[in-house]
């Protein structure tokens, strides 16, 4: 979050940077790139303003959990960033 987003989400959309995935179990054993799932916690980094009648509840900077096939995926400046809607969002952590 250091750096400048190029890109501004509209009316009630958010730009979230998905957590990475896990590497290992809790009992030490390494998961393969082909077993891993899709995380589903990620960090806002931006968000639009919000519909007219319905402003934001997400800001830059949450922590939030969102389905497993939310959203669309995209790259900026080489970093792989999910956009989606404000509904999509499950809970802010």
């Amino acid at each position: 979050m250091a750096k400048k987003l190029s890109v501004t989400p509209l009316h009630d959309r958010v730009i979230v940077k998905p957590a990475p995935a896990e590497e290992k179990t809790a009992g030490g054993i390494i998961i393969p790139d082909t077993a891993k799932e899709k995380p589903q916690r990620g960090v806002v980094i931006a968000a639009g303003p919000g519909k007219k009648d319905e402003p934001m509840s997400v800001k830059a900077g949450d922590t939030v959990l969102y389905g497993k096939y939310a959203g669309t995926e995209i790259q900026i400046d080489s970093d792989d960033l999910l956009i989606m809607r404000e509904s999509d969002i499950l809970a802010i952590v």
